[in-house]
C-alpha cells in the first residue's frame, strides 16, 4: 500500500512538472549542453598556443584517418587525404616563402574541395583568411582585399577572369594573386598546381602557429549589411568555436553526414557547415550551389542524415514537383535560419518527420538562440541560464527616427511580453563583439551605450522580435526593413507572407518608399509571379483587404522577371528603394492601388504626376 502511494505521488509530481514546465525535459538538456561547451571553449583558450578547430582536424585525421571527410562529384577523400594535401599545399607556398604566419590571405573560390584543403593550409601556416563573397566584382572585391589588409588573394579557374578585371589594382597595393589549382592562362597569376603535385606531404612545424591565441583573428568573413560596401567581420577563435560547436548542441553525432550546399565564404557553409562538421568528425558531401531538383536525389544517394538551409532554401524545396519519394530518405535533422512557419508546416508534412532547427544569430553578433524545442515559427527558446550568462532585452524603438525610444532619463525602455522589441544584447567577456576589420565607425554604429544605466554597453542586433510570455521568440522584421505609414508601424515581413498566399505570387519583397509631402513612407511590393500566371489586381485587392489593415498594404505594386537574392537567398532591396515607383525610372509594369475602383490599376505617368503634386490623396 505505501509503495502504491508513493508510486502515485511520485506519477502525480511528474505529471504537474510536464504540464507546469512542459519544456523542462529540453531546457534542461540544452543547459548541459550549454555549460559543456562553454566549459570545452575555456579549456581549448588556456594557453598560447591554444587549441583550435585546425588542431581538432588533425586529431579527427589522426584517430580516424580513412573516414570519409569531403564527398565532391563522384570522388571520396579521406581525413587522411585532406591532411595530406593540405600539407603539400602549404609546403608549396611556404618554399616559395609567398605566403608566412600572421598573415592575411584573401580565398577568393568557388565551393569545392580544393576550397577546404587551401584554407587548411593556410591555417597551419598560421595566417589569417579572408573568405570573399564569389560574387564580388571591380570595386567591392578590391575593397574586401584591402579592408583585411590581405597581402595575398588566392583563387581558381572560374574566377580568374574577374581577378582579372583589378588585377593591376591589386598589384599596385601590393597583394599577389595565386592559382593552386587547375590551369591558368591569365598574366599575372602565379600558378602554382605543378608545385603542389611535387610538394612534400610532411606536416608543418607548430611552431607557425605559436603565437595564436583564442582571442587572435582566425578568418574574416563578410556582412554586406543594409547599405554601403561589404564589411570584415572579425572571427577570432573563440568565435570560431562557439560557432563550430551549433552542431554538437543540437544533438549532431559522429555517424551522421551533412549536406552543405551553401556558398562556403558564409557563416552558415562555413562555420555552422564545414567547421561544425570537423568538430563532430563526420563526413561533409559538398556540393557546388544549391539545386532544389537535386537536393533530395543527392541525400538519398549518399545517405545524408543532416542537411543546412538558409533564407528561401526551404521554400524552394517545397516548390519543386510532388514525388512518390518525398519522404525516401534519411534526413533526421535540418539546421538553419530563415524558414517562414507555413513553409516549416508543408516541409514536414510533405518530406516526413525531420527535426527542424531553426537558430537566431549573426556572423559579427554577440548574441545567438536555438530552436531546440521545434517549435513550428519560432527562432529560439530563452531560458534563465542564457539570459544570467549574456544579458539580452528587447527594447522599443521608433522606426520613423531609427533610433531607440529613451525616458526622461535618457535609458532605453523594455518592451512587455508579447510586444515587439529591438534585441540588444550585453557587450562583456562572455559575449565579446570583436566588430570589423578597419571600420571602427560601423564597429561604433553597432554598439548601443547608456541602454540600462549611464556607461554600459551593448551590440545593436538591428533585429525586431517578440518574445512571448513562455519565452519563445519570433523574428519579425529587420531596422530599415520596418517602415511607419500613417502612425503605425508596418512589418515588411509580415506583409510578404500575407502577399505570398497568393497562388499567382512566386516572390514578394515589400518595402516603404518615400513621397513628397507625407511622414514616414509607403508600401511598395516587388512581384515575382508563377510561371504562366498574371497579375490579378482586383484579387491582389480583396486578398490583402481581407488579410491587412489599410496603412499595411502595398499602395504600389511593381511586377519583375526576377528578385534579386544574396549568395545565401536573402533579399536584396535597396535598388528597389532607391527606384520607388517612379514610371520614367522603371521599365517593368508598375500598379497603383486604387481604392474607388478597389483594384490595382497601371501607374501611368498622370497616376505619378498626381500624387507628386499633392493633387491624390495617399
Amino acid at each position: 500500500m505505501i509503495y502504491s502511494v508513493l508510486l502515485g505521488l511520485a506519477v502525480s509530481c511528474l505529471l504537474f512538472l510536464y504540464v507546469r514546465f512542459p519544456y523542462f525535459t529540453q531546457d534542461f538538456i540544452f543547459v548541459l549542453r550549454t555549460f559543456n561547451v562553454g566549459r570545452l571553449v575555456a579549456r581549448f583558450g588556456r594557453g598560447t598556443p591554444c587549441y583550435t578547430i585546425l588542431d581538432r582536424f588533425a586529431d579527427v585525421a589522426r584517430s580516424h584517418p580513412q573516414k570519409r571527410f569531403i564527398v565532391f562529384e563522384g570522388e571520396v577523400f579521406s581525413y587522411l587525404d585532406a591532411d595530406r594535401i593540405s600539407n603539400r599545399v602549404a609546403n608549396a607556398l611556404r618554399e616559395r616563402a609567398l605566403v608566412h604566419a600572421g598573415q592575411v590571405v584573401a580565398l577568393y573560390h568557388g565551393n569545392a574541395p580544393q576550397y577546404v584543403w587551401t584554407w587548411l593550409a593556410l591555417a597551419k601556416l598560421g595566417c589569417t583568411v579572408a573568405l570573399l563573397n564569389t560574387n564580388l566584382r571591380g570595386r567591392s572585391l578590391l575593397h574586401c582585399c584591402d579592408c583585411c589588409g590581405a597581402t595575398a588573394l588566392i583563387t581558381d579557374a572560374d574566377l580568374a577572369s574577374a581577378v582579372a578585371e583589378v588585377l593591376p589594382s591589386l598589384r599596385m597595393c601590393g597583394v599577389s594573386v595565386l592559382q593552386l589549382f587547375g590551369g591558368c592562362e591569365t598574366d599575372g597569376i602565379v600558378n602554382l598546381s605543378a608545385a603542389v603535385r611535387g610538394a612534400s606531404e610532411e606536416a608543418l612545424p607548430l611552431s607557425l602557429r605559436r603565437d595564436i591565441s583564442i582571442r587572435s583573428p582566425a578568418l574574416y568573413i563578410y556582412t554586406s549589411g543594409t547599405t554601403g560596401l561589404p564589411k570584415a567581420a572579425v572571427i577570432n577563435h573563440h568565435r570560431l568555436w562557439l560557432m563550430s560547436f551549433l552542431q554538437r548542441m543540437t544533438g549532431v553525432i559522429s555517424g551522421d553526414v551533412l549536406y552543405i550546399c551553401l556558398p562556403l565564404y558564409h557563416s552558415a557553409g562555413f562555420l555552422a557547415g564545414l567547421t561544425g562538421a570537423i568538430e563532430r568528425g563526420i563526413t561533409v558531401v559538398l556540393k557546388r550551389k544549391f539545386s532544389a531538383s537535386r537536393f533530395w536525389d543527392d541525400c538519398r544517394e549518399h545517405e545524408v542524415t543532416v542537411i543546412q538551409y538558409i533564407g528561401e532554401v526551404m521554400r524552394y524545396l517545397c516548390n519543386t514537383p510532388k514525388s512518390e519519394r518525398d519522404r525516401d530518405h534519411r534526413v533526421r535533422l535540418a539546421l538553419g535560419n530563415g524558414i517562414r512557419a507555413e513553409t516549416w508546416e508543408e516541409f514536414l508534412q510533405r518530406f516526413g518527420n525531420v527535426c527542424i532547427c531553426e537558430c537566431y544569430g549573426a556572423t559579427e553578433g554577440n548574441i545567438g538562440f536555438i530552436n531546440y524545442t521545434g517549435k513550428i515559427g519560432s527562432i529560439g527558446r530563452v531560458t534563465a541560464i542564457h539570459k544570467m550568462l549574456i544579458p539580452f532585452a528587447f527594447i522599443k524603438f521608433n522606426p520613423e527616427t531609427e533610433e531607440p525610444v529613451r525616458d526622461s532619463s535618457g535609458l532605453c525602455v523594455e518592451v512587455a511580453p508579447g510586444e515587439t522589441g529591438l534585441l540588444v544584447a550585453k557587450i562583456n567577456k562572455i559575449a565579446p563583439f570583436s566588430g570589423y576589420a578597419k571600420n571602427p565607425a560601423q564597429t561604433e554604429k553597432k554598439k548601443l551605450k547608456n541602454v540600462f544605466k549611464k556607461g554600459d554597453l551593448y551590440f545593436n542586433t538591428g533585429d525586431l522580435i517578440l518574445a512571448d510570455r513562455d519565452g519563445f521568440l519570433y523574428f519579425q522584421d529587420r531596422i530599415g526593413d520596418t517602415f511607419r505609414w500613417k502612425g503605425e508601424n508596418v512589418a515588411t515581413t509580415e506583409v510578404s507572407e500575407i502577399l505570398l498566399m497568393l497562388d499567382s505570387v512566386e516572390a514578394a519583397y515589400v518595402y516603404g518608399v518615400k513621397v513628397s509631402g507625407h511622414e514616414g513612407r509607403i508600401g511598395m511590393a516587388a512581384l515575382k509571379l508563377t510561371d504562366g500566371m498574371e497579375f490579378d489586381g482586383s484579387a491582389t485587392y480583396k486578398h490583402m483587404k481581407n488579410l491587412l489593415p489599410a496603412y499595411a498594404r502595398p499602395h504600389f505594386i511593381r511586377i519583375q522577371d526576377e528578385l534579386d537574392v544574396t549568395g545565401t537567398f536573402k533579399q536584396v532591396k535597396g535598388q528597389l528603394v532607391q527606384e520607388g515607383f517612379d514610371p520614367n525610372v522603371i521599365r517593368s509594369k508598375l500598379f497603383f492601388l486604387d481604392e474607388s475602383k478597389q483594384t490595382f490599376v497601371p501607374l501611368t505617368q498622370e497616376i505619378y504626376s498626381s500624387i507628386m503634386n499633392g493633387h491624390m490623396r495617399l
